[in-house]
């Protein structure tokens, strides 16, 4: 075998350059190298390759050249990005109706609702993680949000083919410090992107160009929706004021 690969490859060769392989490659990764340097010697000029100047450390420069090509590309593409947390604050949020979030026990759901004076302890205090993104898009930040208190997190996945924004318990938050862009974990994440004065849009990573958003109704079931639809997807959000107090 080892003969009659030798005897086919060279014929390949530029003239007056013979190749012999003295055993037969193993991998096909072997015989990959083999042809990419065969290559290389085919396409370089033919008086370098056949002059007096051209040693086997050029030979040997080569070969090795698809080997620190193809050792480069795995370095480059052999892990996948992930999105990295920066820092944590807590954060009130309300709607462009200033509609307060509530959490609904029964039902495990968020709804908007318009709370009357004296009721601010119903509305949710959210833990808003920030995160570095392996490929940043310009003027959006991924953040996960969580309901302070609890260990429940917004999530955004798709049921029946269409995403729907759910609340999902974790009892790992070390899971959330660092998510791979190719795994499932991408669905609590959200593009934060501001659109004015503390005024932002939430559009989830998983499910590109669909929003957290809530209904026109009071006290409906916050969802997510593309921008077409007739809901409301801006959203104050600020930094809680317990957090602003500076320690005396």
């Amino acid at each position: 075998m080892s003969s009659s690969l030798s005897c086919e490859w060279s014929l390949k060769m530029p003239k007056g350059l013979d190749l012999e392989v003295s055993h037969h490659p193993v991998t096909m990764k072997s015989v990959v190298n083999l042809i990419i340097a065969m290559e290389r010697l085919k396409t370089s000029n033919s008086e370098p390759v056949l002059s007096t100047d051209f040693q086997d450390e050029n030979l040997l420069s080569i070969m090795l050249e698809s080997i620190v090509e193809e050792h480069s590309v795995i370095e480059r593409t052999g892990a996948p990005p992930q999105f990295t947390s920066r820092d944590e604050i807590e954060c009130t949020v309300t709607d462009s109706q200033k509609r307060s979030l509530v959490l609904v026990q029964s039902s495990m759901e968020l709804h908007a609702v318009m709370l009357q004076g004296g009721s601010d302890d119903r509305k949710v205090h959210l833990n808003m993680s920030t995160y570095a993104h392996p490929t940043p898009i310009a003027e959006t930040r991924p953040v996960a949000l969580g309901i302070k208190g609890t260990n429940l997190y917004l999530s955004c996945h798709e049921d029946d083919d269409k995403p729907t924004l759910h609340l999902e318990e974790v009892t790992d938050k070390n899971s959330l410090t660092r998510i791979s862009a190719e795994s499932d974990m991408v669905r609590f994440l959200f593009y934060k992107r501001d659109t004015g004065l503390s005024i932002s849009t939430l559009m989830s990573v998983r499910c590109p160009n669909w929003y957290i958003s809530t209904a026109q109704d009071d006290d409906q079931v916050v969802e997510v929706c593309q921008e077409t639809a007739p809901r409301y997807r801006s959203f104050n959000i600020q930094q809680s004021k317990s957090q602003k107090k500076k320690p005396s």
